[in-house]
């Protein structure tokens, strides 16, 4: 008999996709991996528990995505031909930054030798640096974020989630580095400096908005592999209580859909991470959770219906 499973029904993959928990055995297009890690996280924990809550509220899209605003459907092929995989979570050293980075860095290593894009559930933002040294060309960096997560060392401190992007500007495969929804009084001058000095750009929220959607994608070169980073923060305070770091004047769910669309139309995107929800602050329906799931899902429903994605299946 055919079950219902209702979305409070069952074992919580990521849309109720099939699980592959031996990485030599993956057979899949995408495949969503976990990182539930938040010693990156310097002010208030709770992120680790953040693939699980985004596993679970993707329930509530499993039996079918369809847009009445558009009259469209996302990720069919992928749903119905069983191409999404849920490779689980990356295994946790705890209080060993350096070995937990290890393992991340050679998880992701292994889904891209299986063919597969790499959609990463955080999770604090420390994450992002060993995700992407983990890609094996270089690709462009665009970060959605309310900070721009560039820190020097100080007190000892280099793997917080307020580090990442130095270390990934730093390295030889970041093409650039384009930070988007920049905002907050608790930013440093210094990193907005450094940034700039790279040859790379921050983009503040009266900025996102004159440039719309289209211009946020045209700040990239067209065609070009980009790597996406997202954290939950980019977004209006107003709509992420489960966020330890919300800040107001934000990109609201509209803004931040577009742009991501804009950027699937006009790059090969190589990989996503979605970062900083905090269970343990939400709200009971859990609408944090909710719309992280939302956008992990409208953004690879954007990414997988493109030509290129295509191509790109049909040459493996």
């Amino acid at each position: 008999m055919k079950r219902i499973d209702r979305p409070y029904v069952g074992i919580p993959s990521f849309l109720r996709s099939p699980i592959c928990l031996d990485l030599d055995t993956l057979d899949a297009d995408v495949a969503v991996l976990g990182i539930p890690f938040d010693e990156g996280s310097p002010f208030l924990p709770g992120s680790r528990l953040g693939p699980r809550a985004l596993r679970e509220h993707s329930l509530r899209f499993s039996a079918g995505l369809y847009d009445p605003a558009t009259r469209r459907d996302y990720l069919v092929r992928e749903m119905a031909g069983r191409r999404i995989a849920d490779v689980g979570d990356v295994d946790i050293a705890p209080t060993n930054v350096e070995q937990t980075f290890a393992n991340i860095t050679e998880t992701v290593r292994k889904i891209l030798a299986r063919g597969a894009l790499p959609v990463v559930l955080g999770g604090d933002h420390s994450i992002t640096f060993p995700i992407f040294r983990a890609l094996d060309r270089p690709a462009h960096v665009l970060h959605f974020d309310a900070h721009m997560d560039y820190a020097d060392e100080a007190d000892g401190l280099r793997y917080t989630n307020g580090h990442a992007f130095r270390h990934v500007a730093g390295m030889a495969t970041a093409l650039s580095l384009t930070q988007i929804g920049i905002r907050s009084l608790r930013s440093a001058r210094k990193q907005h400096e450094d940034i700039e000095a790279g040859g790379n750009r921050v983009v503040p929220m009266a900025e996102v908005r004159r440039l719309g959607a289209a211009g946020i994608a045209a700040l990239l070169p067209a065609g070009e592999p980009v790597y996406v980073s997202i954290d939950v923060d980019a977004l209006d305070m107003s709509l992420v209580p489960g966020c330890v770091s919300g800040e107001p004047d934000g990109m609201s769910y509209p803004e931040l859909r577009d742009a991501l669309k804009a950027v699937a139309e006009r790059n090969e995107v190589v990989g996503f991470d979605f970062v900083e929800v905090n269970p343990t602050l939400d709200v009971g329906t859990g609408a944090t959770a909710y719309l992280g799931a939302l956008v992990v899902i409208g953004f690879l429903g954007e990414i997988c219906a493109q030509p290129r994605w295509a191509a790109r299946l049909a040459a493996r």
